[in-house]
């Protein structure tokens, strides 16, 4: 694991989004609406999306995937992956 003083405080933002919405289009629209870098796109999948952003640019996140579609719907922020895959079970990544 990386130390968060080396790389900083992170904030994870599921969406909502249509189920067959794949990531490497979303990656797409993310990087032609909003600075390349600002937005990263986790996971999509389950008409879910998670993407991860620095604290202050978490607003800015929201706006970006709202004006992607006004469709996607930011349901929930947080500092860790694992709070927001026990809360949205389909996120989850199947165990080998």
């Amino acid at each position: 694991m990386v130390v968060k003083s080396k790389r900083g405080r992170v904030r994870y933002i599921v969406f909502d989004v249509p189920s067959d919405l794949r990531k490497d289009i979303l990656i797409r629209e993310v990087n032609s609406v909003g600075p390349e870098g600002l937005v990263y796109v986790v996971q999509c999948t389950a008409g879910k999306a998670m993407v991860r952003c620095s604290p202050k640019n978490r607003e800015e996140t929201i706006r970006i995937m709202s004006q992607i579609s006004p469709s996607f719907v930011s349901l929930m922020t947080s500092g860790t992956i694992r709070k927001i895959r026990e809360r949205y079970p389909e996120l989850k990544v199947p165990k080998k």
